[in-house]
């Protein structure tokens, strides 16, 4: 039997129009023929989402399609704890993960448009740890030809890996010292950063890791306030996000999602029980790359701010230059490819936040040219058509990353454009 907390596109549509809800402004809102979509085709998410459900690819999820900036679909599926069968809902609260960093980007953009950080500016301004670093070469080690610039952080250009066992010796110092523990605190990581090689000298090729980590710290400096406060005073609040923090309050734990692997068998086992979970507590070191819970819904609100060129329901939270800035391919030609996870990314570049898609490629065959997105380890999507006026959240709870809901609900969701 699927499992599936389904409710009704024309009843939920009415709720979300009747009036307010009682943890704030609900989303705005339309219907799909209004919106130039068909409802009927549409429907195909909902078959999609109660097959992955069904087949125990998922153990639940949410999607939320908006057009022209009002929701147009808002459906939560199947459940967020298979061992209490609570079904998913529309405030359910999810570990973002990666998803975090547009979020960082934005905060450090603000920053921009008030003339206190530069985008051209040697990182080492702001941190002087990261002022005189070295690259790995060979297995030695020689001093950069080149500073790590702001945008450098930005665009991962700046050769600043993730840790891991079975990567390349850079990696793997960054694993022995444990860079990112949750326990340390962004200063503490920097200083441990600055003390190791970078892959490569910055500006010269891509490689995804921590460095939207070191770009909060940076916003930390420069506007003299813990990343989590900044966050909250100048993107969070403003927008109405409300349940997006770096920690599950005791008041929401029970809306808390159980993020879940597979057994390689076909079946789903819990990897964080959400009642034991880490993210009950404020973590010491505020990872901007990657800390964050939320509910689709506080992201959708984001994304339509973003895709307004900045402002939402009458707030201006960045200028529209910014925005251009984050949404459109800033890589240069000779770099990198982008990944991510074990995905190469060859039809696709990166953005002052997000990664841009410049040529539908086999990984994303049904991409939009200069769509935009990203996503979160546990398997969580989004997406942004400028050319569409198109914005998808999905959410789900799946470890590790796998891009299968996106690549499905792509194409039924475009297909769903009438006019």
């Amino acid at each position: 039997m699927v499992i599936s907390r389904r409710v009704g596109l024309v009843v939920w549509m009415a709720v979300i129009v009747a009036g307010p809800s009682v943890r704030g402004a609900e989303l705005p809102a339309s219907t799909p023929a209004a919106e130039g979509m068909s409802a009927e085709k549409l429907a195909g998410v909902g078959e999609v989402m109660n097959r992955l459900v069904s087949e125990r690819h998922i153990a639940g999820g949410i999607v939320i399609v908006a057009r022209h900036g009002k929701v147009v679909l808002h459906e939560p599926y199947g459940v967020m704890h298979l061992e209490s069968q609570q079904p998913v809902a529309p405030d359910t609260i999810f570990r973002i993960y990666s998803m975090s960093k547009a979020l960082t980007c934005a905060a450090a953009m603000v920053l921009v448009d008030e003339g206190k950080l530069e985008l051209d500016a040697p990182v080492g301004k702001y941190l002087p740890e990261l002022a005189e670093m070295k690259v790995v070469e060979g297995e030695t080690d020689r001093p950069a030809n080149s500073a790590i610039t702001v945008t450098d952080l930005f665009l991962h250009t700046s050769g600043i890996p993730y840790g891991a066992a079975a990567g390349g010796r850079v990696e793997q110092y960054y694993e022995l010292v444990d860079v990112l523990n949750r326990d340390s605190d962004l200063q503490l990581m920097v200083t441990k950063m600055g003390q190791l090689p970078l892959k490569f000298d910055p500006g010269t090729d891509w490689q995804y890791g921590a460095s939207i980590d070191v770009l909060g710290r940076v916003v930390e400096v420069v506007s003299g306030q813990p990343l989590d406060g900044f966050l909250q005073q100048r993107i969070f609040a403003p927008l109405g996000m409300t349940d997006t923090a770096f920690s599950v309050p005791a008041d929401k734990q029970q809306r808390f999602s159980a993020n879940y692997c597979s057994d390689g068998q076909g079946r789903l086992v819990i990897r964080d029980e959400p009642t034991k979970s880490g993210y009950l507590h404020k973590p010491g070191l505020l990872s901007g790359g990657g800390g964050l819970v939320g509910t689709a819904g506080d992201y959708m609100r984001f994304l339509l701010m973003v895709a307004a060129g900045g402002q939402f329901d009458g707030q201006r939270i960045l200028s529209a230059d910014s925005i251009q800035l984050m949404t459109t391919n800033q890589v240069p030609d000779d770099a990198g490819w982008v990944t991510f996870g074990e995905e190469v990314r060859t039809g696709v570049g990166y953005g002052l936040g997000f990664s841009v898609t410049t040529a539908p490629d086999d990984a994303n065959p049904h991409a939009r040219q200069d769509e935009y997105g990203w996503g979160g380890a546990a398997s969580t999507h989004y997406w942004v058509s400028p050319r569409d006026d198109l914005v998808v959240v999905t959410m789900e709870q799946r470890w590790p990353y796998s891009s299968e809901t996106e690549v499905l609900l792509k194409p039924i969701i475009y297909d769903a454009i009438v006019e």
